[in-house]
């Protein structure tokens, strides 16, 4: 009953998400300029010279497929959508000229239009490969070269009807929402270390296993902020509104390598925790005198990891109650070791991965050596 009032939960969390970020104020921007570019695609359509005008419903969806969030991916979406069209017109035109569209030759020309696009130069246009030629051959018929005409064209007026509108109302840039997502990040592995500690130290075998479960979904996390990244610098290119700060996400780069290495740390030490909890292939055996010290080790270097302030009294004070929780965790995983002549492998794995996370949380000046600071701290 538990797991599955958990997954509601979970499932109403993840809904609630996904209608914030359908209405976020950048998203609102993107709706508001696609429908501008397709209302200026579809007046301007029909003034096109020659027998383009014809054809005037494509212009609204070039300008619609060219809307993206940042002028780059706009960019780009556009010209591989028109590369995509110009290879399956030319793919239906070699038929026309030839052999002619037959029952056998039009699914012929979509299959090879297919292999086409699997090479990854049309990116996400590649569709338009083979339905191009699809449209060309089925709708096109005996007009084809008039078709080809208008429908490339009009798709051309509407991609560049819909760069323009992107770069005349420029999207802003998304590093504050990168920034935002690793401070967060930040936050869920404090949280996450913890857990742990709260679990190692409650009634035996602790009773919640949610601190488990977790631990794998930090890796998602982690390559769904790396994408997030991206989109940060994709949306600086070309951006007037990112002129000047061309080094803006380096600091966050920085930081989310470390945020990973530290993600790691901690699941290596949720997992040979819950292997020794659980009795699980692998495990080895937890000492009765580790789990205090442990947990105020896993709690203290937590509290490290959340500090949002560098360089404060309090960050400085945090980072030197976790040396001292560490150092203690360490004599008493030495004292038992030779009181009991056996390895006390959950505790010197812990404490080896919790001196390395309080090294990599260590907040130092951006021209600073990596590490030279929290080397320096008695970690």
């Amino acid at each position: 009953m538990t797991t599955i009032s958990t997954r509601l939960r979970a499932r109403r969390s993840g809904a609630a998400l996904e209608i914030r970020e359908a209405v976020h104020p950048a998203r609102l921007l993107l709706v508001a300029k696609t429908t501008l570019a397709v209302g200026l695609a579809w007046t301007i359509a029909p003034h096109m010279p020659g027998i383009t005008d014809e054809y005037p419903y494509y212009a609204p969806l070039g300008a619609l497929v060219s809307m993206y969030p940042t002028l780059m991916g706009s960019l780009r979406s556009g010209l591989q959508t028109l590369l995509g069209l110009a290879t399956g017109i030319g793919l239906a035109l070699l038929v026309v000229i030839t052999v002619g569209p037959t029952w056998w030759t039009i699914p012929a020309v979509v299959g090879v239009g297919m292999l086409i696009s699997g090479t990854g130069w049309f990116g996400a246009a590649r569709e338009y490969v083979p339905v191009a030629a699809l449209f060309v051959l089925i709708i096109g018929g005996q007009n084809a070269d008039d078709y080809s005409l208008g429908y490339l064209v009009q798709m051309a007026v509407g991609v560049a009807i819909g760069l323009i509108v992107n770069v005349v109302i420029a999207p802003a840039p998304l590093t504050l929402a990168a920034a935002a997502r690793v401070d967060a990040f930040r936050e869920q592995l404090s949280a996450h270390l913890h857990d742990i500690g709260s679990a190692v130290s409650e009634s035996w075998p602790p009773e919640h296993e949610k601190w488990a479960d977790d631990a794998a979904s930090l890796a998602d996390t982690t390559s769904a902020l790396r994408a997030a990244l991206a989109d940060a610098d994709d949306s600086r290119r070309g951006n007037v509104r990112a002129r000047g700060r061309r080094g803006e996400t380096q600091h966050i780069h920085a930081d989310l390598t470390r945020l990973d290495r530290v993600a790691h740390l901690i699941r290596d030490i949720s997992d040979e925790i819950a292997d020794t909890i659980w009795d699980r292939p692998g495990a080895l055996e937890l000492d009765p005198a580790l789990p205090e010290p442990l947990s105020a080790a896993c709690h203290a270097v937590a509290e490290v990891i959340g500090q949002e302030e560098p360089l404060t009294a309090a960050d400085h004070r945090a980072r030197a109650e976790a040396a001292r929780a560490i150092r203690l965790l360490l004599e008493t995983v030495d004292v038992r070791t030779i009181d009991v002549r056996r390895s006390m492998g959950p505790g010197v794995l812990a404490a080896m991965h919790l001196r390395r996370i309080l090294i990599l949380s260590g907040h130092r000046e951006p021209d600073e050596p990596a590490g030279s600071d929290a080397e320096s701290s008695g970690a």
